[in-house]
């Protein structure tokens, strides 16, 4: 056997190993099963790597993206290392070079993406070779509730059986019950050889700001490192592209990134960020897994994260060099609220909702730390007694305050109105502000009515967003953003306890001109479900999204919120055939319920004549069974209710012309009862 230190400086050109790197290889090289949690930059692969080339046969790497193989291969041929892989984006030539290799014994490392294990004749082929070992890279793709589940992941452990090796699975973000998923699914439940060696990147600044004009916000912080390798995280597609756009009109080197591109055009801007200096890709989440540029000199965040984890993977991709590198997370109150409707939305069982609902307010616990922010980050991976002072709160620590009379009365606020409103309507409360709402609902007569004018509205936004940061109170997303409390607000509204929140947000919260929004904040959720559903049926239809409604009329929509049909057909910019075209989708965002109506009365959605066919309906129903409830069961259809709403006949001969003799001697009376009576 080659001295590991030998292969170490004659392969790979270390004259070291890095902190933690030298026992993983002894455990992998020992043959055990082997679960390393290392920080992004750490020196994971080669963990497996150089094991692989202390020992005959062949190790198998699980690696989840194609541009990731692709460059450890040719980092490691480059090295004399006899490595390939196989994956769709190989050629014909590639892929029997490798397979060639196989035959004749000569690899020593094979690269497969997880999909391939899908193939039952891949996992046959892999028994007719030397296969002593598999390496699994990003190993947290096998939770199936965490940030980054690859579904072909959960075969791995299949393979591991059907090879009868030991397995050596590696991530840079794993909580305990993610690896206790891994050791689950990956070893059968049976514990492996467990490393944890250190989270912290101290080169690495951290700092957080609340949203003030986010896109000024993340200009600013560009234009400081100009000419520097930097991603920006967008939470949407076209935040990525408007950005992207206005970045390269002040000079930037910029280009975007999402999951939507054509994957030529996406290898284009991998190929670009992985050999221009200077380049700032600004991306979806889709652009981070198995970046391996070293010398990112930043990360910027224009929304929030979907988890601590995540936030913890998207600034590791900054300073692998070991160099300096920074990173700026902007949040606001309208993502917390999109976070938690995310989660409260989707599928997941309902303790799966908990523990993510844990691992965001962990991510918020950091955006609203009093103190060091490498602390409580590392605090949450389990390590503690950190030494710090490279985050904004250790440069400049916060002003706090004794935030629990301010944060007891909105609560107060909340419970009083039943926890059915959202922050918009909250505040006119606090605030004493007379509007149609509150005098709709009788609230200013509530006791809070008018509590908080030592606040303005603004500062009362950013008191609001820091109990959410807090996990006080969670927006309801059946009810479209309506506040409701938490456990965890209950010993403060009861006076058993205190909180202190941040005093320089609220100071940030500037009192300037109140800028008009489309709508005011609490039909602001109900706004962005109606243009989601507007943007689902336009791709559908193939048109333009205006052409299905435009903003005005999703506006209206939002603010009248109609409860049905007639009531829909009263919104300013909803035609007859838009209604029939579109009203029951739009309705049942609006309502959360299918709406159900005839065909033939919907042709009177919103008009008189729908009111009379109503009145009608309800006469015949009455009638059903005759005057004295014992005769035989008769009814009119739809159609004739409709003609006779529309002709509106003046006489029983006119109605008999309509729903013939017998149905007249039934209904004719009352019905002629009805359309006297209408105006």
């Amino acid at each position: 056997m080659t001295c590991p230190k030998t292969l170490l400086r004659d392969i790979f050109g270390f004259n070291k190993f890095r902190p933690g790197q030298r026992d993983i290889v002894e455990a992998v090289f020992g043959g055990k099963n082997v679960l390393a949690i290392m920080p992004t930059g750490g020196g994971k692969s080669l963990c497996f790597q150089l094991p692989a080339l202390m020992s005959e046969g062949l190790t198998v790497v699980i690696s989840p993206l194609i541009a990731l193989m692709r460059d450890q291969v040719r980092g490691l041929q480059a090295a004399g290392v006899p490595a390939g892989a196989l994956t769709s984006g190989n050629t014909q030539e590639e892929t029997d070079a490798v397979l060639s290799d196989l035959n004749t014994g000569k690899l020593r490392l094979l690269y497969l993406a997880p999909e391939r294990l899908a193939s039952s004749a891949m996992q046959s082929t892999l028994l007719r070779y030397n296969v002593t070992s598999i390496a699994v890279d990003e190993a947290h793709c096998v939770s199936q509730w965490g940030h980054d589940f690859r579904p072909d992941y959960l075969r791995i452990g299949e393979l591991r059986r059907n090879l009868g090796v030991p397995l050596a699975a590696f991530t840079a973000t794993a909580d305990e019950e993610t690896r206790q998923e891994i050791t689950e699914r990956l070893f059968d439940g049976v514990a492996p050889k467990v490393f944890l060696h250190g989270f912290d990147r101290p080169n690495i600044y951290l700092s957080f700001a609340a949203k003030d004009n986010p896109r000024r916000q993340i200009m600013d912080f560009a234009n400081q490192r100009k000419d520097q390798s930097g991603i920006i995280y967008c939470g949407t597609r076209a935040k990525t592209e408007t950005l992207s756009k206005a970045l390269k009109e002040v000079g930037h080197n910029a280009c975007y990134y999402h999951g939507g591109m054509d994957p030529a055009a996406r290898r284009v801007v991998e190929n670009r960020f992985a050999v221009e200096d200077g380049l700032i890709v600004v991306a979806t989440v889709a652009f981070g897994m198995g970046v391996d540029k070293p010398d990112i000199r930043w990360v910027a965040h224009a929304d929030l994260p979907k988890s601590i984890e995540s936030y913890y993977q998207e600034i590791g991709r900054a300073g692998r060099d070991g160099g300096p590198a920074e990173t700026l997370t902007l949040y606001g109150a309208e993502d917390i609220r999109l976070r938690r409707s995310q989660i409260d939305e989707g599928l997941a069982p309902v303790e799966r909702k908990s523990a993510d609902h844990g691992r965001l307010n962990a991510l918020l616990g950091l955006a609203e730390a009093l103190e060091c922010r490498r602390s409580t980050l590392l605090g949450y991976f389990g390590e503690n007694n950190v030494e710090c002072k490279n985050c904004d709160l250790c440069k400049t620590p916060p002003e706090t305050f004794d935030g629990t009379e301010a944060v007891r009365k909105a609560l107060s606020a909340i419970l009083r109105t039943n926890e059915y409103f959202g922050v918009g309507h909250l505040i006119d409360i606090l605030l004493g502000t007379e509007t149609d709402k509150t005098r709709k609902h009788g609230h200013e007569n509530l006791p809070t009515f008018g509590v908080g004018k030592d606040l303005s509205r603004i500062k009362w936004q950013a008191v609001f967003r820091q109990m959410m940061g807090h996990d006080l109170v969670r927006p309801d997303s059946a009810r479209h953003g309506a506040l409701h409390m938490t456990e965890h607000a209950l010993p403060i509204l009861r006076n058993q306890q205190t909180i202190t929140l941040r005093m320089d947000t609220i100071k940030a919260a500037k009192s300037g001109p109140y800028v008009k929004m489309l709508v005011n904040e609490e039909d602001a959720p109900l706004l962005s479900a109606l243009k989601a559903k507007r943007r689902g049926l336009a791709e559908t239809a193939g048109v333009p999204a205006y052409i299905v409604f435009n903003d005005k009329t999703l506006i209206d929509m939002a603010q009248k919120r109609p409860t049905n049909l007639d009531e829909m057909a009263g919104i300013n910019g909803v035609g007859a055939k838009k209604l029939e075209s579109y009203g029951d989708a739009f309705l049942e965002v609006i309502t959360g319920e299918v709406a159900r109506m005839h065909p033939n009365r919907r042709k009177l959605a919103g008009a008189k004549d729908g009111l009379l066919y109503d009145l009608l309906l309800e006469a015949q129903s009455e009638l059903s069974h005759g005057l004295t409830g014992v005769d035989k069961p008769l009814s009119c259809s739809a159609s004739h209710l409709a003609k006779i709403s529309k002709r509106k006949p003046r006489s029983l001969y006119e109605i008999s012309q309509i729903i013939g003799e017998q149905k007249t001697q039934r209904f004719g009376a009352a019905f002629l009862d009805v359309l006297v009576q209408m105006p």
